[in-house]
């Protein structure tokens, strides 16, 4: 079975930067696609970027573009969040997720298999 384990969380002071991790175990013989997601106290979860195995197509919900970078270390399975210039909105606990369909996807409902998640706690 399809195993995703989130991590670099902390707490960071509004400006500075954080990078989270998602290793991606089972070693899926298909194509994926890895998406994060986060949840604020009080709200919804939201998608926040996306990438396809490949890496060639990626995708970021218009709060973070120029922000944050959604990144791949395929031979050992890792995609990556590279969160800079963080603001304290972007506090949330963040989710990485995986589908097998090959498309990037900006709904929870088409990825199978989820992360525990990580906070991200931004401070003033």
């Amino acid at each position: 079975q399809v195993q995703l384990v989130g991590s670099g969380g902390g707490l960071v002071q509004a400006g500075h930067s954080l990078r989270l991790s998602c290793a991606v175990s089972g070693r899926p013989i298909t194509d994926y696609t890895v998406a994060w997601f986060r949840q604020a106290p009080g709200k919804e979860r939201n998608f926040v970027s996306g990438i396809t195995r490949t890496g060639t197509a990626t995708d970021y919900d218009e709060s973070v573009k120029g922000r944050f970078t959604i990144s791949g270390d395929y031979a050992r399975n890792m995609v990556y969040l590279q969160m800079n210039d963080l603001r304290p909105e972007d506090t949330a606990v963040y989710y990485c997720a995986a589908n097998f369909r090959g498309s990037l996807s900006r709904s929870q409902g088409t990825y199978e298999y989820w992360g525990q998640g990580a906070q991200v706690t931004v401070s003033q």
